[in-house]
């Protein structure tokens, strides 16, 4: 695939992207249980669709993929309940619009209501991808899990302007270091780190997450520079798609775009009233 062809966003690639971040916060939940076997995190599959357990506040403790992959019934949606309600989490579903009408239905059915959004962003891979002259200053490396506790507080650094999100993503940081087929990235200048970055891959995608830079020194290319590394690096390995989600109308979104990414569809959160 070249530079400049964009799958159509339909279906096939609709379960290609929803099933790839899916695997990867699976991946996720599987070493935060084998860090914290008290965690009690876990997944199953129902339908097609991922349900995971990370904890009663964790973001990924959902399900991905509901209504893509297999017909869902009243019955598939009871069990996805009981397995958050046994765990004392909240039941929250994720949904893709190309799952069609059918699941809408049946949420709105059972007294769901949708609460929030996100935009997933596809672009296609090249052996190079950004137009932008990239910062010479700037060092991108990977890391491997010698180093994990400077990559995670890294991480973590990068939100401390965000009440009560730096500690959350410290923890975050620390499992991701641990999960199976996770590529981590450090930024540094002048030997100091300040920004990093995840991505994981699965079926030719390339899932890009966990990217923050330290508020001192945003402004100087830090994620452009992840970006090209983390694309560069998946494409030699095989990978034809890049994706990731954003907030609706916001920074992150606009920055995506300016670098290729275009939105393949808005997806809904929904949870039980």
């Amino acid at each position: 695939m070249s530079a400049a062809t964009y799958p159509f966003a339909d279906l096939a690639l609709a379960r290609r992207l929803e099933r790839a971040e899916g695997l990867a916060n699976a991946r996720s939940v599987e070493a935060r249980a084998r860090a914290s076997p008290a965690s009690a995190a876990c997944w199953i599959e129902v339908a097609g669709a991922y349900a995971m357990f990370d904890g009663p506040t964790s973001m990924i403790t959902q399900t991905f993929g509901l209504g893509l992959f297999d017909a869902v019934s009243a019955d598939d949606l009871g069990r996805i309940e009981t397995f958050f309600r046994e765990r004392g989490a909240p039941a929250h579903h994720e949904v893709s619009p190309i799952a069609g009408p059918a699941i809408t239905t049946l949420l709105t059915e059972r007294s769901y209501e949708p609460f929030e959004f996100t935009s997933v962003m596809y672009r296609p891979i090249g052996e190079r991808n950004v137009a932008t002259p990239l910062n010479p200053s700037l060092r991108v490396r990977t890391i491997g899990e010698v180093e994990g506790e400077l990559w995670a507080r890294t991480a973590a650094e990068g939100w401390s302007d965000t009440p009560g999100a730096s500690e959350m993503m410290l923890t975050m940081g620390r499992v991701a270091v641990q999960t199976a087929d996770a590529h981590l990235y450090l930024v540094e200048i002048d030997g100091r780190p300040i920004a990093a970055a995840a991505m994981r891959t699965h079926d030719g995608v390339a899932v890009m997450a966990g990217a923050s830079t330290i508020p001192s020194a945003r402004g100087r290319g830090a994620q452009l520079a992840l970006l090209e590394r983390r694309l560069q690096d998946a494409f030699a390995n095989g990978c034809d798609i890049a994706m990731m989600g954003a907030l609706p109308g916001s920074i992150s979104q606009r920055n995506a775009e300016r670098h290729g990414f275009r939105i393949a569809y808005t997806r809904i959160k929904w949870r039980l009233k």
